[in-house]
């Protein structure tokens, strides 16, 4: 069991944005006995400095995200790097988007530290082995509604927390700082792929992935689209790892990148349009990074697989 506390670490960066909303571009509200919100997307126009910390926060305050940009063909595109040396804990401990929110016709995806004091998922924290213990915690929600009361009730009673010591973070798809915190997933969509297909977390002790950040766009459905078309298309992940069966490690590199599913090969929306808008009928071996490779530190060798499609990428956000 890891000793790593990522709430209390988050919280660091939760205090930054309340102490200089202005410099982040981000509105902030508060009340007496209910949860702190933090609107970096829905009214308040985020930014990138915004964009970095709330990545930072998913991370549990455990991963460190830079920008710079990189060629895609003839597109030259703004881009996140991520890295982390706590990679199990920071991305499917805390970063993994595993908390479906439904209250009432409220609807949000959580992420963030807060997941390993509700257990969203349980079973993938009995898997890596870890859970985080606090009595304040901080949520972020892709969502295009701010919460309201009820809502902060029902995150914080599933956290065992006070209302009065819980955070939400709230960044729609459709925002800046919404379509940075989806590429910045691009090291624990590498490693959720791995877990997925059956391939032990606890082989992994570090991670570094880059992707291109989505130009944003005021409809939903576009927006979802680009964002994930980013990691599937674009997102390279390299990882750092301790095993003794090589055979086997080669096989897992081979299928953890997005080209190994059957729904490879189209923009995101279309092929979410097809499913019928529903996630649950998309070949789940589809989200995954374009590129995957894991340097064995047991051998030195280094395997890779997968490839990034500038075509797909530049038809994704030229619709």
């Amino acid at each position: 069991m890891s000793n790593l506390k990522i709430n209390q670490r988050a919280l660091k960066y939760v205090a930054d944005l309340l102490a200089e909303p202005d410099k982040y571009n981000v509105n902030v509200f508060t009340t007496k006995e209910g949860p702190t919100i933090v609107d970096a997307g829905v009214e308040a126009k985020g930014s990138y400095l915004a964009g970095k910390v709330v990545t930072e926060i998913c991370l549990g305050g455990y991963g460190t995200v830079e920008f710079c940009s990189r060629p895609y063909g003839d597109l030259t595109l703004p881009s996140i790097q991520v890295y982390t040396d706590h990679p199990v804990v920071a991305t499917l401990g805390s970063q993994y988007a595993g908390w479906r929110i439904r209250v009432g016709d409220y609807r949000a995806i959580g992420s963030g530290p807060a997941r390993a004091l509700a257990l969203k998922p349980k079973e993938l924290y009995a898997k890596i082995g870890y859970r985080d213990h606090s009595d304040r915690t901080v949520v972020v929600l892709e969502t295009s509604e701010l919460p309201n009361g009820q809502i902060g009730e029902y995150i914080a009673d599933a956290c065992g927390v006070r209302s009065d010591g819980l955070y939400i973070i709230v960044a729609p798809t459709m925002s800046l700082v919404g379509s940075i915190q989806v590429s910045g997933r691009i090291v624990e969509t590498g490693l959720h792929k791995l877990v997925e297909i059956g391939y032990d977390p606890r082989n992994i002790l570090s991670g570094l992935g880059v992707a291109p950040i989505a130009p944003v766009h005021p409809k939903f459905t576009k927006a979802m689209g680009r964002t994930n078309d980013m990691i599937l298309y674009g997102g390279v992940v390299y990882l750092t790892v301790e095993d003794d069966d090589e055979e086997t490690l080669k096989k897992f590199v081979d299928d953890a990148p997005s080209s190994s599913s059957k729904d490879y090969g189209r923009p995101f929306a279309e092929i979410f349009k097809a499913a019928g808008h529903d996630f649950y009928k998309i070949d789940p071996a589809l989200f995954a990074p374009a590129v995957v490779m894991m340097n064995n530190l047991t051998t030195g060798h280094l395997f890779r697989a997968g490839r990034i499609n500038v075509n797909l990428i530049a038809k994704s956000i030229s619709s």
